[in-house]
C-alpha cells in the first residue's frame, strides 16, 4: 500500500492535481485526500485552488458539480460504477411534468441530483441550508427533489405548500427506528446524531438532525463523550481521527454505501495516471446547473450575514 500511496502523491505533483475525498469514502482514500468533506464543499475548494486536475473521489454528480463549478479544469471520477441511486430518481422530464402540473411553483433541487436535473430547477440546496433556501423562494409554493426524507424534514420548518417527490436514499433508509433504539439501550447516555435523509420515525429520535459536516462540527463542540452515528459508516474514520477522545457508534452497520466504495487506491492511481475516465458536462446544460448552483450560494451570504 505504500509503493502505490508513494506514486500517486508524486502524479498528483507532476500532474498539478488536486484530491477530493468525500466523507463516505474508504478510510485510505480520505487519509490520502487534500479535502475531505461534503459534495459541495470540496467541489468549491477544489475552485478556489490551482491544480489542472481534480480527482473526485465520490459519486457521479459529485465530480459533475466540481466540473459545473470548474469548467477550465479535468475532472476525473476514478471508477464510473460510483453512482447514486437518489439521484438517479428523478429526470429533467420528471421536472417538466411537475412544472405543467403544478403551475406558479419553484423548484428546488437537492444538491444529490445529476447536472441536467440541476438545469432544469430554480435553485439548488444541501442538507445544511435547504430550510433556508426553501424559505427564500418567493413562490408559496415549492416543488422539492428527490429526497422526500430531507423534504419531509424541510415542510416541518416552512409555511411554504411543498410538492414532495418521492426520491430516497438508501442507504439511509437502511436505518430502522428498531437499530437505533437498540444503540440507545446499549449506549444510554450517548446522543443520537442523524443525517436528515433518514426517516421521519428515526429522526424523532435523534438528539441533533444535520448534514455531515454539521455532525462533525457538532460532536467536536457537544460535551458529550458517546455518539450513536446516523449516516454512511466510513464518517467514523473522519471522526475518530478529528475527535480522538470521544466514541462513535454506528447506528447501523446497514448503513454502508457500496456505490461510494468502488474507489479505491488502485482505481485513484489508474485515473491519474491516465487522467481518465474524465468527466463531461456540455456547455449548456453547465451554464443552466451553474445558476441554480450560484443562486443557492448567493442566497446563503444573505442568510450568513
Amino acid at each position: 500500500m505504500e509503493n502505490i500511496i508513494a506514486e500517486i502523491n508524486k502524479l498528483k505533483i507532476s500532474k498539478k492535481a488536486v484530491i477530493l475525498s468525500h466523507n463516505y469514502q474508504l478510510p485510505e482514500i480520505q487519509d490520502i485526500a487534500d479535502f475531505v468533506g461534503d459534495s459541495l464543499e470540496l467541489s468549491r475548494n477544489a475552485a478556489d485552488t490551482d491544480a489542472n486536475i481534480i480527482v473526485f473521489c465520490g459519486v457521479n454528480f459529485m465530480a459533475e458539480t466540481a466540473k459545473i463549478l470548474s469548467p477550465k479544469k479535468t475532472v476525473l471520477l476514478p471508477d464510473l460504477r460510483s453512482g447514486c441511486p437518489l439521484a438517479d430518481m428523478v429526470t429533467p422530464d420528471d421536472i417538466k411534468k411537475l412544472r405543467e402540473e403544478n403551475p406558479g411553483a419553484e423548484v428546488v433541487c437537492y444538491i444529490n441530483t445529476s447536472a441536467e436535473v440541476k438545469a432544469e430547477c430554480d435553485i439548488c440546496c444541501t442538507s445544511s441550508n435547504a430550510v433556508d433556501i426553501v424559505n427564500s423562494v418567493n413562490s408559496d409554493m415549492v416543488i422539492f427533489l428527490p429526497d422526500r426524507n430531507l423534504g419531509n424534514y424541510v415542510s416541518k420548518h416552512t409555511k411554504k405548500k411543498m410538492i414532495i417527490w418521492n426520491g430516497y436514499c438508501p442507504t439511509h433508509e437502511n436505518l430502522k427506528i428498531e437499530d437505533v433504539l437498540e444503540m440507545k439501550k446499549l449506549y444510554p447516555n450517548a446522543k443520537f446524531v442523524a443525517h436528515p435523509e433518514c426517516t421521519e420515525d428515526v429522526l424523532k429520535l435523534a438528539d441533533k438532525i444535520t448534514s455531515t459536516s454539521g455532525i462533525i462540527k457538532y460532536v467536536k463542540t457537544d460535551p458529550s463523550k458517546d455518539f450513536i452515528i446516523g449516516t454512511e459508516t466510513a464518517i467514523l474514520h473522519r471522526l475518530k481521527k478529528e475527535s480522538p477522545e470521544k466514541n462513535f457508534i454506528p447506528a447501523s452497520r446497514k448503513m454502508y454505501c457500496p456505490n461510494m466504495k468502488y474507489n479505491n487506491l488502485e482505481s485513484l492511481y489508474e485515473s491519474l495516471l491516465n487522467e481518465e475516465p474524465e468527466m463531461e458536462v456540455p456547455e449548456k446544460i453547465r451554464q443552466k446547473a451553474y445558476l441554480t448552483i450560484k443562486k443557492m450560494l448567493d442566497v446563503s451570504k444573505i442568510i450568513v450575514s
